[in-house]
């Protein structure tokens, strides 16, 4: 079995890396505050209350620039910022993780939990290979989990390890197959139904071709996935004999507990897609469902109360480094909103497609969505700021409204496994004790290719009269 891993702790040198890569970032986004002059859009609310851009209204230029100070405070600032309740759920989400996770740790249910896994599927594990990014990508696509999927993260990447991978090929197992499912998008309803609705289109229609595009990535992604397990994998007899299994009732009454548990909170969130109240509130059920199960499970597994008290308040403390990483990340929007910059770059982007073939068009679309991902990871805020802009100006070229939606998710889901203003990743690599430079290095050809894969899609799409 590989090293064991002490509950949650963010590595220092993953930390760091991350710290700096974020810190540049915010030291360039600053200085875009001194070379694009403030501007913005006239926004309304649309019948369902929402806040969108009104195309009628136009673009004003104002004042912009921003203050060294607030750019300074920014990290901070960001918490009573309009629309900060994501953020903030976001953080009681990862704290809730800490704790768990590391109670599970020393109670040693997550170990013997891997053990039996390693035990039993040990023979067989290019078929869990196949299994857990699909259920992953599955996830992300047909309800839009994304954030949900990070308690599971940590579980497949011991997993990995245990059944003689790395830690990459757990992200890749988890994470990156999240990722895809939410860009695919079949009925996805935070970024494809929001989408949808503001483009005036029924709810998930046009699906043949996101459902194409679904079998697609899943197939370049297992394939990624297999080469790169091929070529760390251990032998199965390393693997056989490292995972030195015996059965334990109380530990079998545990994690029959906390897989119960949380088993009811995914269906809970399954049930989403039919229970539209739910949608806003999902990662608060997998948080609640996630703390009773690991609370239940430990104690049902011998550790008594006070212990559980205690290493509950220490694995909190140790993901106390990822929360500044999460702070400091959306302060990048927050500084382009408060410099009133972050409308003047989409009307430049909007203004810039003005002469454009219209094959070029429709992949410019796909390009100002990566671009403005970078800057808002939510996937239906960014709804709201782009639909009202992109489908009009589609429209002058002859491109569909439903293709300017799959162009859209595709921008918007890959795209939060890659970039460094994605909390969820910088939570996840942390986690997982990954490098984000090393995360980069690895998934960025399965980024650059599934790239051309993806323009490809929109190109056939296009050709096709989607």
């Amino acid at each position: 079995m590989a090293a064991e891993k002490k509950g949650l702790n963010i590595s220092a040198k993953s930390f760091v890396t991350a710290i700096a890569v974020i810190l540049a970032l915010m030291v360039l986004t600053y200085l875009l505050t001194f070379l694009i002059p403030g501007g913005q859009y006239a926004r309304v609310e649309d019948p369902n209350g929402n806040t969108v851009i009104d195309t009628a209204g136009g673009f004003t230029p104002v004042e912009g620039g921003l203050p060294f100070w607030k750019w300074l405070l920014s990290p901070v600032l960001v918490l009573g910022a309009s629309g900060n309740g994501a953020l903030i759920a976001v953080i009681a989400f990862l704290l809730v993780l800490g704790g768990v996770f590391n109670s599970l740790e020393k109670c040693r249910l997550m170990q013997y939990m891997l053990d039996r896994i390693v035990h039993r599927f040990g023979q067989r594990r290019y078929a869990l290979l196949a299994v857990v990014p699909l259920f992953f990508m599955a996830m992300g696509s047909l309800i839009g989990s994304f954030e949900e999927c990070v308690p599971l993260v940590p579980i497949v990447v011991a997993m990995a390890a245990g059944l003689g991978w790395d830690a990459l090929t757990g992200v890749g197992m988890s994470l990156l197959a999240a990722g895809c499912g939410f860009a695919a998008g079949v009925c996805n309803p935070f970024t494809v139904g929001v989408a949808q609705q503001l483009a005036g289109l029924p709810m998930f229609s046009g699906l043949w071709l996101r459902l194409v595009s679904f079998i697609l990535i899943y197939g370049l992604l297992l394939a990624f996935l297999r080469r790169h397990a091929k070529r760390v994998e251990r032998p199965l007899e390393a693997v056989s004999s490292g995972s030195g299994f015996v059965r334990n009732p109380a530990m079998d009454r545990g994690l029959c507990c906390f897989a119960g548990i949380l088993g009811a909170g995914i269906l809970l969130v399954l049930s989403s897609v039919v229970i539209t109240a739910l949608r806003d509130y999902t990662m608060i059920v997998v948080a609640v469902m996630f703390l009773a199960a690991g609370v239940t499970a430990a104690l049902l597994s011998g550790m008594r109360p006070a212990a559980l008290g205690r290493t509950f308040l220490d694995g909190l403390v140790s993901v106390l480094p990822a929360v500044l990483m999460i702070l400091m990340a959306n302060s990048i929007k927050y500084t382009l909103e408060e410099a009133h910059i972050l409308d003047s770059i989409l009307h430049g982007a909007v203004e810039a497609a003005g002469g454009l073939p219209k094959w070029v068009v429709i992949l410019f679309i796909y390009l100002v969505a990566l671009g403005m991902n970078f800057f808002i990871p939510s996937g239906s805020a960014k709804a709201f700021l782009l639909m009202p802009l992109i489908v009009p100006m589609a429209q002058v070229f002859g491109i569909s409204a439903q293709l300017c939606v799959v162009a859209y998710a595709f921008g918007d889901g890959f795209s939060n496994v890659f970039y460094p203003t994605n909390p969820v990743l910088l939570i996840s690599l942390g986690l997982a004790d990954v490098n984000y430079g090393k995360w980069v290095r690895w998934s960025g050809g399965f980024q650059l290719i599934n790239l051309l894969l993806t323009s490809a899609i929109l190109l056939f799409g296009l050709a096709a009269g989607y």
